[in-house]
């Protein structure tokens, strides 16, 4: 695989030496064997750099290029806040609104959670799904209904806003709400109000199949865990579970979508401060998955270091975006490698793109 990987991307080799951007990423693709992976900066509202490495089907020695599609799994979430706060805009949806108001016949115990509380994952609802290290699998071997039945009778995990527990029962529920108050299928409001604006072109084309289709000129999905070599990655979203994960995408489009959020062509400035700020629990603290990721907004995964704020949607555990409000700098990271985690090796991304003139 080492091997696979130095001779593709031999043929960039002597770019990189001129491009530090570039020489980082070859050399994090080879420190972590990442077949495939694809990139875009953003700065002051633009896009300034995009370029991709490596190999996106490996069986058929297929490069990446810059239309490759890569699955973004929970990267979706962030479009899914973006959705929560349109509507709020259109007056539709108020965050402290408990979901009983959207979803009928919801156990007692779910009744009370706040759609807050859903986004920020901090409503201690049991999870649809259930993790051995980075797979995971529905809770019922039954399928998608069964699973939905099976975790309506857990019960609650915590009390509501006294712990973090990332949880795609909360995305579930929030994708009903969405469906419910747009009158369309969630999936259609995500390309009507945000794909469809931002013209997102191949995004819209890959749709919220994620390995589930067969999408044109797409990313296979690899993966070290199972077994230590490299095997086949395959992960099933079903069809309601599509506002927790599902989308693929391209890091120029998703590029394009952050230019268009922080233009506020969807929201308005006062709302994009909304949608990043994490939540607060009630102990007085802001809590997220840990590490340099401390906080949890509306859908948003939020780095607070001191003075400054990233926030970053993260997928898979192979896909991540990080944006620096203050600096006007992104970064968008894709791969095609589950385990690659881009959003530890970012910070230095964006270090070079501020020294640059």
């Amino acid at each position: 695989m080492k091997l696979l990987l130095i001779i593709c991307m031999s043929s960039s080799a002597i770019f990189a030496q001129l491009d530090p951007i570039d020489a980082f990423l070859a050399e994090k693709m080879s420190e972590h064997n990442i077949p495939g992976l694809q990139f875009s900066i953003v700065k002051n509202q633009k896009i300034v750099k995009s370029g991709s490495f490596g190999i996106a089907n490996i069986e058929d020695g297929i490069p990446v290029d810059q239309d490759t599609v890569f699955a973004i799994n929970s990267m979706t979430k962030a479009f899914t806040g973006v959705a929560l706060m349109q509507l709020v805009e259109q007056r539709k949806l108020d965050l402290n609104a408990t979901i009983s108001a959207f979803v009928p016949n919801l156990p007692p115990s779910w009744q009370t959670v706040t759609i807050k509380e859903l986004a920020a994952h901090t409503s201690g609802l049991p999870d649809v799904l259930e993790y051995l290290g980075p797979i995971f699998r529905l809770k019922s071997p039954k399928g998608e209904t069964a699973t939905w039945e099976l975790v309506q009778t857990l019960p609650i995990e915590f009390k509501q806003n006294t712990e973090f527990k990332y949880n795609q029962t909360n995305y579930i529920l929030l994708g009903k709400v969405i469906t419910k108050l747009t009158g369309i299928p969630f999936t259609e409001a995500i390309i009507q109000y945000q794909l469809k604006p931002a013209q997102l072109e191949r995004t819209i084309e890959a749709g919220f199949l994620h390995y589930d289709g067969v999408i044109r000129h797409s990313a296979r999905g690899y993966i070290y865990y199972l077994t230590q070599e490299l095997t086949h990655i395959y992960e099933h979203f079903p069809p309601s579970y599509r506002a927790a994960a599902g989308m693929s995408s391209t890091a120029t489009e998703l590029a394009q979508w952050l230019i268009a959020l922080i233009q506020n062509k969807f929201l308005s400035k006062e709302s994009v401060e909304t949608l990043w700020s994490p939540q607060i629990l009630t102990n007085g603290q802001p809590k997220g998955f840990g590490g340099m990721f401390n906080g949890y907004a509306i859908g948003w995964p939020i780095v607070q270091d001191g003075d400054t704020k990233f926030v970053a949607p993260i997928g898979g555990a192979r896909s991540a975006m990080m944006y620096d409000p203050q600096e006007d700098i992104g970064v968008v990271i894709l791969t095609n490698l589950q385990g690659a985690r881009p959003e530890k090796f970012m910070r230095p991304i964006m270090e070079m793109v501020k020294r640059q003139p």
